[in-house]
């Protein structure tokens, strides 16, 4: 945040503010690439295990997994599943606008389903699709939505806590919906401007994970200086605020928007994880979301908070694979099938 800019500015002088020009941390094997579309920029993390992985992307065979972040967070937050996955995916975490090192979407439109807008262009724009979509909170609503409206996009989808309806909220997660509520982003600020990056990011993280205790102190300095990053940005607390609204929006959403009728039309193969101390989305939520999506399986971990692939990525990473060798295994059966119905005598067309 800016000293001369409060939260809740209009969203056309934050959009038109000169961005930071600090770019966030780039890990060991990590790559962080920016692309262009019509009124759009988005940030992509990306890794290979190898400089020939790097210099022959072209001929990497795996199959491609896109990994969508939740509310305040950027495409850091799938660095640790990332690493496991990586060999069995060729992993792109995409920072949706306004976060991470993505700048603002000139429509200014940070709806669920703007978003989704964001992912599904860049999807098309990269041709690899369909591909493996892994979505954390906000991002978990988006993929939903993304895997409902364009299934076409999507070989199995994977939700660690989404943020679908749940009304009401369990109380813990109250003072993050109250960013929705005109001027409370600017009475944060106010209140907590004296607050060392340190204590924010305390904040965060007790919020977020079941046991903050498991953070690691470089992870905890990294995660104070990305803060103190992104907190200068101009238009930080405008996404935070807009995003937030977004989600509330659509958690009253009726007809064939609601996430939830959203969720039952979603045809991939979906794997759900859920934490039994996440102070964001009950854990009893579980439950519905495996009636709701036809084909799913639960994860559940007891002792995770919010951002389980952050946590237990080594566990979270194990359930994927399975996901990824069922799917798979259905479709060479799929494939089987169809080759032995090509090698069958034709059927003669009625009348001849």
């Amino acid at each position: 945040m800016s000293s001369t800019e409060q939260p809740g500015a209009p969203a056309s002088t934050a959009r038109s503010a000169a961005p930071n020009p600090s770019r966030s941390r780039v890990g060991e094997r990590e790559t962080l690439r920016t692309l262009s579309l019509p009124g759009l920029t988005l940030a992509v993390r990306g890794r290979h295990e190898t400089a020939a992985d790097a210099a022959d992307a072209a001929e990497d065979t795996r199959p491609t997994a896109l990994y969508v972040h939740g509310l305040g967070g950027s495409s850091l937050n799938w660095s640790a599943l990332m690493a496991e996955l990586a060999p069995d995916v060729r992993g792109e975490a995409l920072d949706l606008p306004g976060f991470g090192d993505s700048p603002p979407p000139d429509s200014g439109d940070y709806s669920v389903s703007g978003h989704a807008r964001a992912v599904i262009r860049y999807l098309d724009a990269g041709g690899r699709a369909p591909v493996h979509l892994l979505g954390n909170s906000l991002g978990g609503a988006v993929a939903t939505r993304v895997a409902a409206v364009r299934p076409d996009l999507v070989r199995t989808l994977t939700l660690v806590s989404p943020a679908l309806p749940e009304i009401p909220p369990q109380r813990t997660a109250w003072p993050t919906a109250l960013l929705a509520v005109p001027g409370i982003a600017a009475l944060f600020d106010r209140l907590t401007r004296d607050w060392s990056p340190e204590r924010r990011t305390g904040g965060v993280l007790g919020l977020c994970y079941g046991d903050p205790a498991r953070v690691s102190a470089e992870d905890f300095a990294a995660a104070s200086q990305e803060y103190a990053r992104r907190v200068q940005l101009p238009y930080f607390w405008d996404a935070m605020v807009r995003s937030t609204r977004g989600i509330v929006d659509a958690y009253t959403l009726g007809g064939q928007h609601a996430l939830w009728r959203q969720a039952e039309r979603v045809l991939a193969p979906t794997l759900l994880v859920y934490g039994g101390r996440d102070q964001l989305v009950a854990f009893r939520v579980a439950r519905r979301a495996s009636a709701a999506f036809r084909d799913s399986r639960l994860l559940a971990l007891p002792e995770a908070g919010h951002v389980a692939m952050m946590e237990y990525p080594e566990i979270v990473a194990g359930a994927v694979r399975d996901l990824l060798q069922e799917a798979g295994g259905a479709t060479q059966r799929l494939n089987n099938s169809s080759a032995g119905a090509l090698t069958r005598d034709p059927a003669t067309p009625e009348g001849d």
